[in-house]
């Protein structure tokens, strides 16, 4: 990742490519498995969207500006002569804000607590558990998008990063292609194909093929030797 990553208010990141049947790719298992414990996986698993706020707040990005200081920040940055990493930090450490996340804000750690499991049916299963002993919105809001999404992507993604910690970008980004390529063909499932119609071309709330697969999909133990 940059040295220094911008974030402002309005921001959003999100990666829910699980919910095509694809898996979130372009280095994600590098860049996610890199955030504090297993906040990696909650984005990854479960698509959901962060503010500029949380963004900082995740280690996603290392600095907050307001909108309002955008134009200042980059007049100052255009003045620097060197390239040095942690002068321009400093610059942009200038105008930097302090955040305020949400009240219901996901940070925290219910996250590890939640996401570290071994298995994405134990961490579904655990997110269940917490839901039904609480009112957190966003534990509802993983599980229905966990439920609502490709098995096999979420099973792949969650291989990925686990492996991507000890990996290189390079090495994450190569595994990534090559995963994409068996997709694309629809080497074990038509998961991506049938998502993408459904959802990015028809706009139905969910592809016939990803209902048909659901239960049959969570009750296997998949192996991506011939993928990864």
């Amino acid at each position: 990742m940059a040295s220094s990553n911008l974030s402002t208010i309005s921001n959003v990141f999100a990666m829910p490519e699980g919910q095509i049947g694809f898996f979130p790719d372009v280095g994600a298992s590098y860049f996610l498995s890199r955030l504090p414990g297993s906040f990696g996986e909650y984005l990854g698993l479960t698509g959901a969207r962060l503010d500029g706020n949380e963004m900082l707040a995740c280690g996603l990005a290392t600095h907050f500006v307001l909108s309002k200081d955008l134009l200042l920040l980059e007049s100052a940055l255009s003045g620097v002569a060197s390239s040095d990493a942690s002068t321009i930090s400093r610059v942009i450490s200038g105008f930097s804000s302090k955040i305020s996340l949400k009240k219901d804000s996901p940070i925290g750690e219910t996250i590890n607590k939640c996401f570290s499991r071994r298995t994405v049916e134990e961490i579904l299963s655990i997110l269940e558990n917490e839901a039904a002993n609480g009112d957190n919105k966003w534990i509802i809001q993983a599980i229905s998008s966990m439920k609502s999404a490709s098995p096999t992507s979420l099973k792949i993604f969650l291989k990925l990063i686990r492996e991507g910690r000890a990996k290189e970008l390079k090495d994450c980004l190569i595994q990534d292609y090559a995963i994409a390529c068996h997709m694309f063909r629809r080497s074990f499932n038509p998961d991506f194909i049938e998502g993408s119609r459904a959802k990015l071309f028809e706009k139905r709330k969910q592809p016939k093929v990803l209902i048909m697969h659901l239960f049959m999909n969570w009750q296997q133990s998949y192996s991506y030797r011939g993928l990864l």
